[in-house]
């Protein structure tokens, strides 16, 4: 698998900003990515030591589609999956920096 296929893009919310103070790095990844995937995945495009990586399921919300005429339909939007990166002591991703 590519590096631009594990690591889809990084998360920017306002907590994902407090745990970058922590060292802590959240990206969205492939679904079929493992730990090992993404640790390699960051430190060869990000040039950084990873310590450890965390990640999780994150499950489809339900949705409707409306349209003119017809009833809505419900409809499972697609569940994905994120991990949170910590680096080691001192060193940071500037790319992600809000």
């Amino acid at each position: 698998m590519e590096i631009t296929e594990i690591l889809r893009r990084g998360i920017i919310t306002e907590k994902t900003v407090k745990l970058q103070e922590q060292n802590q790095y959240t990206f969205e990844v492939a679904k079929t990515a493992t730990k090992v995937d993404i640790r390699r995945a960051v430190e060869t495009l990000f040039k950084v030591n990873v310590t450890h990586v965390n990640t999780m399921r994150m499950p489809g919300k339900p949705r409707s589609i409306r349209r003119r005429g017809a009833a809505p339909r419900p409809v499972e939007a697609r569940e994905w999956k994120k991990a949170i990166v910590t680096l080691k002591e001192g060193q940071t991703i500037d790319a992600m920096k809000a």
